[in-house]
């Protein structure tokens, strides 16, 4: 493999390699699995009780008594609670005024609880008892069931059926102008984590890289980028790996696997800090890279940094998209989505969920604006042949993207 054995972490991650383990059977050294220095703290209650302020003023603007939560990044957004979506209804609603409601099953009150970082007034419901019906009671009893009611855009329909039925008197409608018009702008502290989920991914990748060997098959390579990032100090999110052929489908393919010399490998893989996503794509050859091989990985690099360039504030998401797509055209892929090119977006929204609207894609006209967040991806797909994508995340400053990782410098330097 061309990638240099020995590679260990540098700069802001040394910190993470201070203890090393014994050289290896190929006199290489690994840095041992230590969590990196300089986390950023968690999103504080004073940061969460800002949010929904946030949201309360956009409800005002909009004309939208309260909006209603269910489990999911959202309810982590405003209120802390990490809960899980079953059929046993727990909402958040958030009301044009004062404090949050939380409605939850009564055995499972002191569970929500312990993750709840803002003031609210807690109900309960009995299992014999609709949980929409407590839902709407709380909005009455704050005098909004005759307003508009926005739902956050994720939250399944029997709770937006429930509380249709349990509000007659309410308009029941989206509340993605609400959620979206707090979350798609990131703060320091958001970002922050998110930098940090990123500096151990890519620590993780420096680890993992150098030990892929012949006969290796995606899920051994997939093992020790897991432990490397759980040990560096992330939550595993994903750790998918494609080799040779399979690299040619951007979701891969069950077809068996294995390291060969020659081979594409492709690797995609995040962690999470405190909640916040790492994403990021690393495409590479085991041995010598080939002359095409070589031509393709230079093309869609071209292709990222062209993206990248193409993020301006106030540039709409869809005319980045359009700027690779020319590029990758006139090179006579495509036209458009077609295959051998770029059969997927050129990037999406990233946060507490790894993806977030909204998209880097055609005809998407929302613009970008400082603190939004965003992978790079313009990947090429071959079928029948590989594929390669490199995916970097960038935010927008006042003054334009920034990335949160460097991107590779060629196929034999992935990291």
């Amino acid at each position: 493999m061309t990638v240099d054995r020995r590679m260990i972490l540098s700069g802001a991650l040394a910190g993470a390699a201070a203890t090393m383990m014994p050289a290896t059977s190929d006199g290489a050294t690994r840095p041992s699995l230590l969590p990196l220095p300089n986390r950023p703290p968690p999103i504080s209650s004073t940061e969460r009780l800002g949010r929904i302020r946030k949201a309360q003023s956009l409800m005002r603007q909009q004309g939208v008594s309260a909006v209603v939560l269910e489990p999911g990044a959202s309810m982590v957004y405003f209120a802390g609670i990490h809960w899980r979506r079953n059929e046993r209804p727990t909402c958040v609603i958030i009301p044009v005024e004062g404090e949050i409601g939380v409605v939850t099953p009564f055995f499972e009150e002191p569970s929500v609880r312990e993750t709840l970082a803002v003031p609210a007034e807690v109900r309960t419901w009995l299992e014999h008892e609709d949980a929409l019906a407590t839902v709407a009671g709380w909005v009455r009893d704050r005098k909004l069931a005759s307003g508009v009611i926005g739902i956050e855009e994720t939250t399944r329909y029997f709770i937006v059926d429930g509380l249709m039925r349990n509000l007659p008197g309410a308009v029941i409608r989206n509340g993605a102008a609400v959620v979206r018009g707090c979350r798609l702008i990131k703060t320091p502290a958001e970002i922050a984590l998110m930098q940090y989920a990123t500096d151990v991914t890519i620590a993780a990748y420096r680890y993992t890289i150098p030990q892929i060997a012949a006969g290796m098959r995606p899920a051994d390579i997939s093992a020790i980028m897991n432990r490397a990032h759980e040990g560096f100090g992330g939550a595993s999110e994903f750790e998918d790996a494609l080799i040779g052929e399979a690299a040619a489908y951007p979701h891969g393919s069950e077809k068996p696997q294995i390291v060969r010399s020659g081979e594409i490998v492709l690797m995609d893989c995040g962690c999470s800090v405190e909640g916040y996503q790492s994403d990021i794509s690393r495409t590479f050859v085991f041995g010598s890279p080939s002359k095409r091989q070589r031509e393709i990985w230079s093309q869609v690099q071209k292709g990222q940094q062209l993206a990248f360039a193409s993020a301006q504030i106030g540039v709409a998401a869809g005319d980045i998209d359009a700027a690779v797509r020319s590029y990758y055209q006139s090179l006579g892929y495509g036209p458009e989505y077609k295959l051998p090119g770029l059969s997927h977006r050129t990037g999406h929204g990233i946060g507490l969920d790894g993806h977030e609207p909204f998209n880097l894609v055609k005809n998407e006209v929302s613009k970008l604006e400082p603190g939004m967040c965003f992978s790079d991806e313009p990947g090429l797909y071959l079928p029948g042949e590989f594929g390669v994508r490199l995916e970097d995340c960038f935010h927008m400053t006042e003054t334009g993207p920034k990335w949160f990782s460097t991107p590779s410098v060629s196929i034999e330097q992935p990291v």
